[in-house]
């Protein structure tokens, strides 16, 4: 009896053209929250930060494109590596924190929505193709591929277009350390209904919303300069809260999430985690494998882009994927069999996972 499987078929991105390196903010004075500034230079803040964080050089987008844009280009990107046409996507989902922002603003545009911006920027005239937005912070993008699979397994869809995509370039405080994180770009892929002789594609999935103590771990908030205007807001962290949260709650969603599957851990090839923090996704992964005892971890698990993609939200995971699966990550391929797992964190704070097998 054949199964029937919800897989990946197609996968695209949009790496951004405009390098930015650590050194590039050394003519930014920093603050701290409370309006005072870091009394040290900026090559010992820039040595600090890449120790933690990892991130050498990010990606911004020109200036005359925005979210949307970039989802379409991703979008187109997918489309193509399925082998489909953009009129056979029966739902667009589009995964992003802001909307769209253009350049020297900071008024976000959500209206039409984004999906609906990428499905007319795409060209589809069926009416029956429904395009909406998730926002679910950094793990939007996973979520989407949650939301997809279910629609599909109901019958609502056969087959979804899922992006994230975002600009967080236009929502940074210059006068914040913390702006030398953040990156943009986009990441898609189609995910559809096929009947196969083997269990494949998405195995199972857990998530978590944590929003009694920790809602406004991630938030929009003022320059940390003292006279910048109260009504102008940035992106905002409290940097030690997320850091904290992620290690204590991450490792059990995978692990759940591998449970539910029925697999082991050690059969896992590849983790494709939130490219966050450098130091904090290498702790989360020593954490899983500690549920079970396991001390040494596998080699080459971790895929990393965040050293020159820098964190880019909710794009940051589709983005991984489709490097590894076209072969441009040395290092790192995926075979047919092959035990996956997306998983990422953010604001919210939401939590999810997904164990899928290529």
């Amino acid at each position: 009896m054949k199964k029937k499987n919800i897989v990946i078929t197609g996968t695209g991105c949009y790496i951004p053209t405009e390098v930015v390196t650590n050194e590039d903010f050394a003519r930014n004075i920093f603050y701290d929250m409370a309006g005072e500034a870091y009394d040290m230079p900026h090559q010992e803040i820039a040595e600090k930060f890449l120790a933690i964080t990892g991130i050498v050089e990010r990606r911004y987008v020109s200036d005359d494109l925005v979210a949307s844009d970039i989802a379409t280009l991703a979008a187109q990107e997918a489309i193509k590596d399925a082998g489909i046409s953009a009129e056979d996507i029966d739902y667009i989902i589009v995964a992003h924190d802001y909307g769209d922002i253009r350049k020297n603003t900071i008024q976000t545009d959500t209206v039409p929505s984004l999906a609906a911006r990428v499905k007319h920027g795409l060209g589809i005239r069926k009416n029956s193709c429904v395009a909406n937005d998730i926002l679910f912070g950094c793990p939007g993008w996973v979520q989407g591929i949650i939301q997809a699979e279910s629609f599909i397994r109901t019958g609502i869809a056969r087959r979804c277009l899922v992006i994230g995509t975002e600009t967080l370039s236009r929502v940074m405080d210059l006068h914040d350390r913390d702006s030398m994180i953040y990156a943009d770009g986009a990441g898609a892929c189609i995910l559809e209904s096929t009947e196969e002789e083997f269990n494949r594609g998405i195995l199972s999935h857990t998530a978590g919303s944590y929003t009694f103590e920790e809602a406004y771990y991630l938030f929009l908030g003022k320059s940390n300069i003292d006279n910048s205007d109260p009504k102008v807001r940035y992106i905002k962290m409290y940097g030690k809260k997320i850091y904290e949260f992620s290690l204590k709650y991450v490792p059990y969603a995978i692990q759940e999430s591998l449970e539910k599957a029925g697999v082991e851990v050690m059969d896992v090839k590849k983790i494709f985690l939130h490219q966050a923090n450098e130091k904090m996704d290498f702790e989360i992964i020593k954490r899983l494998y500690r549920l079970y005892h396991i001390r040494n971890i596998p080699e080459g698990v971790l895929p990393m882009s965040i050293h020159w993609l820098g964190n880019s939200s909710v794009a940051t995971v589709p983005t991984l994927l489709d490097l590894v699966r076209k072969g441009k990550m040395p290092g790192h391929e995926l075979k047919t069999g092959d035990l996956i797992v997306f998983a990422s964190v953010g604001a919210g704070m939401n939590i999810n996972s997904v164990a899928y097998r290529v």
